[in-house]
């Protein structure tokens, strides 16, 4: 295939990507499902709105088929936790027998899941702090400059290039692991409580039952990761939830915006994960698991 990459999703994410990565030069190509977004990016391109409110566009080529764009090289998987299944079988067809998939997801499980179907020689494991909001199909609006941390992987090498060429403030690591239950941490700590009680991020921190709520999250999650044997990259798991609420105080969560619009939420791999993995070694975790049951009860997992 003539493009140098693919990208999974259609999200806030996949565009904001999608845009940076044709701004640089790219050619880039997005798989997904969403038909509004499909049609939005097909007749308008990947749309990003900067601080001031100036909107640029870039061109891309998006699809629903895999056979489209079957031989990548490099595929960036950005869908939400609960996709992951679908897109491994999607990128059966559609990644080169000698190409790789690079997750950037939330939550636990998604490197497995994609192994299941395209070997595990093939599924690169990392996380984004990249932020974006969608403001409507094809259209999105920077969220400030993240990091993009992947695993030390040499076949990796002219991804990293692609990425930072456009951009992208890139870092390679030693242990992903580490960085994949650090923003598990945060997002277990953070994502639940917003999306209950439809909250920005920093308002947690002004409620004195919500903070006490949250940290309990955070060492829990902390405590099932000791268990696991993860060196997390943060000493105080409370300390650094709070400083993401604080750093973070206006957004509104992506799983606070997917209960207001009746979608289904990470939950699962989130709340629910360390939920399991805390059964497992024996560990008590009541705060994730009441978490998870309420927000598995809204109208997105109905």
């Amino acid at each position: 295939m003539k493009n140098d990459i693919l990208l999974v999703g259609t999200g806030a994410l996949a565009t904001l990507f999608a845009a940076r990565l044709s701004e640089a030069g790219h050619s880039v190509s997005m798989l997904g499902t969403w038909k509004h977004g499909l049609r939005a990016l097909q007749e308008n391109g990947a749309r990003i709105v900067d601080a001031n409110g100036n909107e640029r566009a870039f061109k891309v080529h998006a699809t629903d088929d895999p056979f489209e764009v079957s031989g990548a090289k490099f595929a960036l998987v950005l869908v939400k936790s609960w996709q992951t299944e679908r897109v491994a079988g999607q990128l059966k067809g559609a990644l080169a027998s000698d190409g790789l998939a690079l997750t950037l997801q939330n939550g636990l499980g998604n490197r497995e899941t994609l192994a299941r179907d395209l070997g595990a020689a093939r599924v690169a494991l990392g996380i984004t702090t990249t932020g974006a909001t969608l403001l409507g199909p094809g259209l999105v609006r920077a969220g400030g400059d993240g990091v993009i941390s992947i695993e030390q992987n040499q076949a990796l090498g002219p991804l990293e290039a692609i990425l930072r060429s456009s951009n992208f403030n890139l870092h390679i690591v030693d242990d992903a692991k580490s960085l994949i239950w650090g923003k598990l941490v945060i997002n277990s700590a953070i994502n639940p409580l917003t999306a209950l009680l439809r909250i920005p991020n920093g308002e947690l921190l002004s409620h004195p039952n919500a903070r006490k709520v949250m940290a309990s999250l955070a060492r829990e999650t902390a405590e099932v990761a000791m268990a696991e044997n993860v060196n997390l990259p943060f000493s105080n798991p409370v300390s650094a939830a709070e400083d993401v609420a604080r750093q973070t105080a206006t957004n509104h969560s992506s799983m606070f915006q997917d209960v207001r619009r009746g979608a289904p939420t990470e939950i699962d791999a989130i709340c629910g994960a360390v939920t399991k993995r805390a059964e497992y070694h024996g560990i008590s975790t009541p705060y994730n698991r009441a978490c998870w049951q309420l927000v598995r009860a809204t109208a997105g997992h109905a």
